[in-house]
Parts: structure tokens; sequence; C-alpha cells
């Protein structure tokens, strides 16, 4: 009788903790996964912005988004290189940095647009 219960105790406690390493994992994943997400939203926008930017002030001088997709692109290399083994906190502080860019040519827009509303 002991060594049934000991046996189904040992069996519960591995099958418990598979799950938590299945469930660790799978926020692992999914923060992967929002990451990619969000530098593919990015990336959408930035083709975006870059558009309405030529369409006001030409092709000609400064490109900012040439340097937020090039810091996209350094991201995404990041994550190939080191998501796998990423912790939680720096697949975050990813996202976070991806948030930004994209809340910068936000504003970067919303100021173009409000130039173009301007009395001339």
């Amino acid at each position: 009788m002991t060594t049934t219960l000991s046996l189904l105790l040992a069996v519960l406690v591995a099958a418990a903790l598979a799950y938590l390493f299945r469930r660790g994992g799978g926020r692992h994943e999914r923060a992967v996964r929002e990451v990619l997400d969000a530098a593919d939203a990015l990336e959408a926008r930035l083709r975006t912005a870059r558009a309405e930017i030529e369409a006001v002030a030409g092709e000609r001088g400064e490109d900012p988004v040439g340097e937020a997709m090039r810091e996209m692109l350094r991201q995404r290399l990041w994550l190939r290189d080191h998501g796998r083994g990423a912790s939680l906190a720096q697949l975050s502080q990813v996202r976070a940095s991806i948030d930004a860019a994209r809340a910068e040519i936000e504003h970067q827009l919303a100021q173009i647009a409000r130039a173009r509303l301007a009395p001339r």
C-alpha cells in the first residue's frame, strides 16, 4: 500500500512538474509571438509612414523611417539569435522597445497631419 501511494505521489509530482514546465514554455512562446506580432505591426506602420512622409516632403532629405526600420531589423535578428534562451524580462524589454518606436512614428505622423491642416 505504501509503495502504491509513493508511486502515485511520484506520478502526480511528475505530472505537476510537466504541466508547470509546459505552461512556462507557453508563456515564453507567447512572449516571442507577441514580439514578432508587434514587429510586424511596426513594419506595416513604418511603410505607411514612409509613404506619407514622402507625399509631404518628397524623397529628399532625412529618412526617419529608415532608422526605425534598421532598429526593427536589429530587434528581429536579436530575437532570431537569442529568443529561445531569452528570459521573459528580456522579451518584454524588446517588446517595449518596439512599442516605443511605434509611438514615436505615431507622434511624427500626427505632426505631419497637423502640418497638412495648417493654413499656408
